[in-house]
């Protein structure tokens, strides 16, 4: 997609002076319903997530590579089906793309909550995957579709509508794992249920209020879009290090825990630094994605939050072979989930600002997906191999100090100027896709196309 406010070079983009954030109240009424579906989303997947570890390793009986290869094949369930979800939503827009989705998640949690063998954890936890697969590239690709509109109708820096999307993730991230807490006092069971009850509520309120058409959105066919993907050589190269990323952030879910079991006993500090790390970037997103698009182009952003991961892990990595226990052995813990969302604050939204300077026309769900799903092969791999890693007994700092060298290496894969970028490809409406919009003829750089829950 090209844009007329944004260079596909990763540049600063956009911007108008005078409108330094972009307020909730001054969005359009579908971009604040995109909005607090993310917030819903999150509620229900974080009571849930945050302790799957724990239940699978104690409840279940399952060795640590194991674990780790379930929770990398939620992921890649999730991620890597992404590219299936954005092509569906260019090609049979968002509504029942999104209802079917949350119909999916609802018997996957209801499923996971019965499930004591490996076989039933496995089918459930990817039918878990696969719900978000389909909802969140159609969410988040019409978000960036329409901030990209709300840019170029003077609202603002693109960035800073999808920092307000991350905010309301990470909302949903603070309210979801407090919840779960609670809930585990009753059992595991119920955790899943009441996350299945949250997903019932967003289905009946999407049904309700979801538009039928979207305004300037063209449906295309699916036929050619991978062809597309696999030949642009900058948004492959982003996906090299927003994999890397996700493979960052998915070790709260995996070496997190473990640290947290050794130094306290338990892993009931996990949800207040989980907590932690929700609140971070509610109240410090907006301000962090105002400074640097004031400052830094979007590859230099996207570089130092991959170093201050990379940090992150190192601070574990150093501090390990003191064997520290206790609230002290719980410090460098919280370094490192303070150091991973201080970098992710400065990665996420940046990444979905540039993808749609690097899609075709007619493409931003595909590319939106693809992103995820490319990315969600590097953390299966990477998370099988973290599992393997922590299970081997080789020297404490070694797992913590291999996982800081990952976002190091991905930060050199970003595309960088010397990189022409592809020229655009119009893909306009084939004569089967009914369009929907009536004033398709204009050659809108946003008008034929659209733009993660974890």
């Amino acid at each position: 997609m090209t844009s007329t406010s944004a260079t596909a070079t990763g540049g600063r983009s956009g911007q108008v002076p005078g409108r330094r954030t972009a307020p909730f109240a001054t969005l359009s009424p579908l971009l604040r319903l995109l909005i607090l579906t993310q917030l819903a989303f999150n509620v229900g997947f974080f009571a849930v997530l945050p302790f799957l570890s724990e239940h699978l390793g104690q409840s279940v009986g399952m060795a640590g590579w194991l674990v780790g290869f379930v929770l990398g094949l939620r992921t890649f369930s999730q991620q890597g089906l992404f590219v299936v979800g954005g092509a569906l939503a260019d090609r049979y827009g968002i509504r029942p793309v999104v209802l079917a989705g949350c119909v999916l998640r609802i018997a996957g949690f209801a499923w996971l909550g019965f499930a004591e063998r490996t076989w039933a954890v496995v089918g459930a936890v990817l039918l878990i995957g696969f719900a978000a697969a389909l909802f969140s590239p159609a969410v988040e690709s019409e978000v960036a579709r329409q901030a990209v509109v709300w840019e170029e109708t003077g609202g603002g820096d693109r960035t800073r509508v999808l920092a307000l999307f991350t905010v309301a993730g990470q909302a949903g991230a603070f309210v979801g794992p407090l919840l779960g807490a609670l809930l585990l006092a009753v059992d595991f069971r119920t955790a899943c249920l009441a996350g299945a009850g949250v997903f019932v509520l967003v289905l009946v309120g999407h049904a309700w209020l979801l538009p039928q058409r979207m305004p300037g959105r063209a449906r295309v066919r699916m036929k050619g879009g991978a062809r597309l993907v696999l030949r642009n050589r900058r948004f492959l190269a982003l996906c090299c290090a927003y994999g890397a990323y996700l493979l960052a952030y998915n070790q709260l879910y995996l070496a997190l825990p473990a640290e947290v079991e050794r130094a306290a006993g338990s892993q009931a500090p996990l949800a207040w630094l989980f907590a932690l790390s929700s609140l971070l970037v509610v109240t410090a997103q907006l301000p962090v994605t105002r400074w640097a698009g004031e400052r830094l182009e979007r590859r230099r952003s996207m570089v130092a939050g991959l170093v201050l991961i990379a940090v992150g892990f190192a601070v574990v990595g150093l501090a390990r072979p003191a064997g520290w226990t206790g609230t002290g052995g719980l410090v460098p813990a919280a370094g490192f989930v303070v150091l991973l969302t201080l970098g992710q604050m400065l990665v996420a939204p940046v990444a979905r600002a540039w993808v749609p300077d690097l899609a075709e026309d007619g493409r931003l769900g595909l590319y939106t997906g693809a992103l995820s799903s490319l990315s969600g092969i590097v953390v299966l791999a990477g998370s099988s191999a973290t599992g393997l890693l922590l299970d081997t007994g080789l020297p404490v700092a070694v797992p913590w100090l291999v996982l800081a060298a990952v976002p190091l290496v991905a930060a050199g894969t970003l595309p960088g100027r010397q990189c022409p970028a592809p020229g655009p490809v119009r893909s306009r409406p084939q004569p089967d896709g009914p369009v929907e919009a009536s004033d398709q003829g204009t050659n809108h750089p946003h008008q034929d196309h659209p733009h993660q829950e974890r």
